[in-house]
């Protein structure tokens, strides 16, 4: 009868731990929930001259310039030229 106590009590002890896990990431997700709504009453929206200047930066990074592109073709015709030796 000891070993189906000690069961009973592993069991126990199993869904206290399990419930107390529960609890707390239950407490933790409704106080994240809740920052994010107070965060968004208190906080600004961003201005929109800010979402221009980004969409200009952003357009002109994405071409590349020609000396970076000959760079690039160098390097690998170099690479090339060394692997076949």
């Amino acid at each position: 009868m000891q070993d189906q106590e000690l069961l009973q009590d592993g069991l126990a002890l199993m869904a206290l731990g399990m419930g107390v896990v529960f609890v707390f990431l239950a407490i933790l997700v409704v106080s994240v929930t809740l920052m994010s709504k107070l965060i968004d009453r208190f906080q600004p929206v961003p201005a929109a001259a800010d979402m221009g200047r980004k969409s200009l930066s952003s357009s002109a990074s994405s071409s590349p310039d020609d000396e970076v592109m000959a760079v690039i073709s160098a390097a690998v015709h170099r690479y090339r030229s060394t692997r076949r030796s």
